[in-house]
């Protein structure tokens, strides 16, 4: 734009003062400008990019190998064309490390006609996350260096890397009540489409429960015995309100209580018990679906802007709904794997929007990185409706076995409305997380 204006200033004054050579000069400019112009949008539009990544989910620790073709499909040579390929900065630059990338990921190429190059680098996922690789950004220019486009190419892969389950020392499967009693409210009846056995027949069981052929095979009366429909489990809700988790020793708790949960979540689904997810973070699919990339950029600053990720804020919980199910589990997982902070809706503000929603035939285990008094009276609200409520208060930074004789705020908090609660300050707390005593 500048050697535009420049060029066209100058034909003004060329020909105001008949200045012939000059005008000439200016009118041989412009069409070097335009022809410029032209070659470089039209070598940008014949690149052609292919991305090829092996898998969409990973464990932490995993190597990938990541690969990206760019083809010329035009019938003209591009003489210089710089490749690169967008990776979330902040994953890389955060200490500790999400993400450590070996091999290049930036090339300057010459591509004739039908000619094809490739990136080729290693990406190793050293924490849990849903991370973008792409979308390449392409630039290139005329000869002259006058005028110069910027394209961000082909669709980008996305990598699901799975939270860290750990073991749970102390953890007897034969328990039905891993993490409290249930307490019973309302009279619970048996599911009669539900055969779990037969006995023999007792004083005061009524005709319809008589099992006519076992009677029969046997010549003694015996009953039908129906599974109960009353099932144990726990619903986590899951705090992830970004004010809870400043600085580094926030974003180690937000990873703590991730493991945390899932940990827990796994425990309980081993028994075969129902579980759930509630949280007020934010689902990163969610937010790429809605924030798009563009596909052209005038400046490089503003392609790799546009191709960063960026956070929005969040009104809607995240939500897994509480069941029995083989896919629970692994469903928890991949929404763990993609939660991310966010700012929009608090604690307690959530735990109203979704209390109706929270079955009260499973424990409810909050995992909490602060305990408020909005926090605390909205859990104790569920207390006194009659849910059996457990809290999981994680923090790097807190002891590990708190001074009870003085107890913190926190704790008092959660006390005044009899809650149990449980702290765990590493992955070894959480390992011995059904081993140590509730405090009640």
């Amino acid at each position: 734009m500048k050697w535009l204006l420049g060029t066209l200033a100058l034909l003004v004054v060329g020909l105001v003062f008949q200045l012939n050579l000059l005008v000439y000069a200016m009118y041989v400019l412009l069409g070097v400008l335009w022809l410029s112009r032209f070659f470089t949008r039209t070598w940008t539009e014949k690149v052609v990019v292919d991305r090829h990544c092996p898998a969409e989910i990973f464990e932490i620790g995993e190597r990938t190998e990541v690969t990206v073709e760019v083809t010329n499909q035009g019938s003209l040579t591009i003489p210089w064309l710089i490749i690169e390929d967008s990776l979330p900065r902040e994953a890389m630059e955060q200490m500790p490390q999400r993400i450590r990338v070996e091999g290049g990921r930036l090339d300057l190429v010459r591509l004739p006609p039908g000619g094809t190059e490739s990136l080729n680098y290693q990406v190793t996922f050293l924490r849990r996350g849903y991370y973008q690789l792409g979308p390449l950004l392409l630039e290139t220019g005329d000869v002259f260096g006058l005028h110069r486009r910027f394209r961000v190419a082909g669709e980008p892969h996305f990598a699901l890397v799975l939270p860290k389950v750990v073991p749970l020392q102390g953890y007897n499967l034969a328990s039905r009540r891993p993490l409290g009693e249930i307490r019973v409210v309302h009279r619970l009846f048996e599911d009669p489409t539900r055969l779990a056995g037969v006995r023999p027949y007792q004083q005061g069981d009524p005709l319809n429960r008589i099992h006519w052929r076992a009677t029969a095979r046997t010549g003694q009366i015996h009953s039908r015995i129906y599974e109960t429909s009353r099932v144990a489990g726990a619903t986590f809700l899951l705090d992830f309100h970004a004010p809870s988790y400043p600085g580094a020793a926030g974003a180690n708790s937000a990873e703590l209580a991730i493991i945390a949960l899932v940990s827990l979540a796994n425990a309980v689904f081993l028994m075969g018990q129902q579980i759930g997810l509630i949280s007020n973070g934010q689902d990163a699919a969610e937010r790429i679906r809605v924030e798009g990339w563009r596909a052209e950029f005038t400046t490089r600053n503003a392609a790799r802007r546009r191709a960063a990720a960026q956070t929005t804020d969040r009104l809607q919980p995240v939500r897994v709904e509480t069941r029995k199910g083989s896919e629970k589990l692994g469903e928890i997982l991949e929404t763990l794997a993609r939660l991310e902070l966010a700012d929009g809706l608090e604690f307690s503000a959530m735990l109203a929007a979704v209390v109706s929603q929270i079955p009260r035939d499973a424990t409810v285990v909050p995992v909490l990185r602060e305990v408020t008094p909005a926090t605390a009276i909205a859990l104790g609200t569920l207390v006194r409706r009659g849910f059996l409520v457990t809290a999981v208060v994680v923090a790097v930074e807190r002891e590990p076995v708190p001074d009870w004789a003085q107890p913190p705020e926190w704790a008092g908090l959660l006390l005044g409305q009899g809650i149990d609660f449980r702290l765990v300050n590493s992955e070894e707390s959480v390992m011995n997380l059904c081993a140590e005593a509730i405090v009640r």
